[in-house]
């Protein structure tokens, strides 16, 4: 029998009986189903003696409410580039479907209809892993449209990979910005009891209806609890966890605020506030080819080597931005000749240090290795940026300030310099 999605069904194994709602699934050696929980669980075809309908699925209409403009509140803008954030779950088909009109906003979460008109429209519809050069300029222009037509926020809804990437790349483009940029994403899919959506989205609205900040911010858990939201600056914020619903954090900073239910706070007052800023784009060039080198144990110069067409390149290093340099005995001549091929990219490009153990800043003082390296010509001595923001600054001086890249790259330019790195978890 043909199955269509969202068909109550009832799936017999010799071990158990499993009832859900069907969905088609393209690996054809495998049946899988919605259960009640929200889980979707696929059963081997092999292992499968019957699959019965209960019931054929009714397709639905996603749910509306009435939009009304109240001249009282603030206009928030909500343009969305895909993630579960912005999606609700048809339990008529099993699927998850996005949600993007202000009314169907509003009819998912209808506490933001008290607190600030909405507008909301689709950019685009794809994973943070896809996103490029390209996207962040469009993002950019779609924020600056934003701003010519009076919003006074505007919350990206983003998938939770790269977010940081982007929070970072619209926090150098946006140069003079005066209103609040958040993005906002979801590690639990909507379907889920555990979900963090709603109460993402709807601390971001607080947030923006309450505050003076002004510039690119990242609002998600900040705990397991659903009680409190983090805002976290653009250029600090890194993804630490793979699934957690608290995975961001402040890397090397302070959050700017916390949101809990219909209360702000302002954690500090060292940040950007509303104003009469100009705003300018400066976008990146979309044809840079800007790598990333991890340090590890066993390396080859052909590794280093790999990144000469390149314009330019970020080095995690270990520890206090290290690579393996030495030659200190037979096994170890391969250091010699990583240590010549980075001195012939530096030659050619910029290369920046940045720490892969994230929490603390480069000094590349400290040891001889380090020293040696800042001879040859790296840079990033004392940063405090995570790799990320690293590689989004190079990618954005060397589009804006290619001569200047030297100079710029330490200069706190849009919050990424911290003086001093607090005492953070990690």
């Amino acid at each position: 029998m043909q199955f269509s999605n969202g068909d109550e069904v009832e799936v017999l194994t010799a071990e158990k009986t499993l009832k859900g709602k069907y969905i088609a699934n393209p690996d054809k050696n495998f049946i899988t189903v919605k259960l009640d929980s929200g889980y979707n669980i696929s059963i081997e075809r092999k292992k499968v003696k019957l699959v019965k309908l209960i019931k054929k699925a009714i397709p639905s209409t996603p749910e509306k409410a009435d939009v009304k403009e109240n001249k009282s509140l603030k206009t928030i803008a909500i343009l969305h580039t895909g993630g579960t954030i912005s999606s609700k779950v048809d339990y008529s088909t099993g699927a998850v479907n996005p949600h993007f009109t202000p009314e169907e906003l509003i009819a998912m979460f209808p506490e933001i209809k008290d607190i600030a008109n909405i507008r909301s429209r689709l950019i685009r519809n794809m994973a943070s892993d896809d996103m490029r050069f390209a996207h962040y300029n469009i993002l950019a222009k779609e924020v600056e449209k934003e701003v010519k037509n009076n919003a006074e926020g505007v919350i990206i809804t983003h998938g939770t990979d790269t977010m940081h990437h982007t929070s970072a790349a619209l926090s150098f483009i946006l140069e003079g910005l005066s209103i609040p940029v958040l993005l906002v994403g979801a590690q639990r899919s909507s379907d889920r009891g555990s979900s963090d959506a709603a109460i993402n989205l709807v601390s971001a609205v607080q947030f923006m209806a309450k505050s003076d900040f002004a510039g690119v911010a990242v609002c998600m858990h900040k705990s397991m609890d659903d009680d409190v939201c983090s805002i976290l600056p653009g250029t600090n914020a890194r993804k630490m966890h793979s699934s957690r619903r608290d995975a961001f954090k402040a890397v090397n900073a302070e959050p700017i605020a916390e949101v809990e239910g219909s209360n702000v706070k302002m954690l500090h007052s060292s940040y950007r506030k509303k104003g009469d800023g100009k705003l300018r784009l400066m976008p990146l060039k979309e044809e840079l080819k800007i790598g990333m080198l991890v340090s590890h144990p066993n390396m080859f110069a052909s590794e280093v080597s790999a990144y000469e067409g390149f314009n330019g390149l970020v080095l995690e290093g270990t520890g206090l931005g290290h690579m393996p340099i030495n030659e200190i005995d037979s096994m170890t001549k391969e250091h010699k000749k990583i240590f010549k091929a980075i001195e012939k990219l530096a030659k050619k490009m910029p290369v920046v240090m940045s720490c892969q153990t994230i929490y603390g800043r480069v000094d590349m003082n400290v040891y001889t290795p380090g020293r040696l390296l800042q001879e040859i010509g790296i840079l990033g001595n004392l940063s405090p940026m995570t790799p990320e923001t690293t590689f989004i600054k190079l990618a954005w001086l060397l589009s804006n300030h290619p001569k200047d890249v030297k100079k710029l790259i330490m200069e706190n330019l849009r919050g990424e310099i911290v003086k001093r790195a607090g005492v953070q978890e990690f």
